[in-house]
């Protein structure tokens, strides 16, 4: 896909990123998470947390968009690396969402690419983001951009079945 273009997320993208969210989480997890989890998932409630986080302006979270053709496609959103309630000197890719109908056109990639640059500018050293560990496709999508399992996992509960996380590093440098 050509015509990708990456850009800061405004309010008025909650809704659409919900849609995205939602309809990534409903194929991306199939089979890896209960159904009845995916089942339950709803975009309104989902952009109503969207628009409270947004309107939080937490200035150290950075949510991107990639639009082709001037419409929201995916959606990335990172910032500083939590460990508990503290916040490290490393980055953190928080979720990365593309709609399925885009999966494999280059959205994710310009994503990506976008928040290294922005992240490798703001000086992080590191970049760390959490997968499912089962989760195959994702897993070689990060692979495939320098990323590497650390070793760390991490339990992960929905509706009471454990879905282990495991922890993906990628160092930052400047060129």
């Amino acid at each position: 896909m050509t015509g990708i273009r990456v850009r800061e997320m405004v309010y008025d993208d909650c809704d659409r990123v919900a849609g995205i969210r939602v309809g990534g989480w409903r194929t991306a997890y199939r089979g890896l998470v209960p159904q009845s989890y995916l089942d339950a998932l709803d975009i309104e409630e989902d952009a109503a947390r969207r628009r409270a986080r947004f309107s939080a302006h937490d200035s150290t979270v950075v949510n991107l968009i990639a639009e082709h053709d001037g419409k929201p496609v995916g959606w990335s959103c990172h910032g500083p690396y939590r460990e508990g309630d503290t916040r490290t000197a490393d980055a953190e890719l928080y979720a990365i969402y593309v709609d399925p109908a885009h999966w494999g056109k280059g959205a994710g990639q310009a994503l990506l690419r976008e928040s290294l640059h922005r992240c490798t500018a703001a000086g992080y050293p590191r970049m760390l983001l959490w997968v499912l560990k089962d989760n195959t496709p994702a897993r070689r999508f990060y692979e495939r951009a320098g990323f590497r399992p650390d070793g760390a996992q991490e339990p992960f509960e929905v509706h009471g079945v454990q879905v282990p996380e495991v922890r993906y590093a990628r160092k930052l440098t400047t060129v």
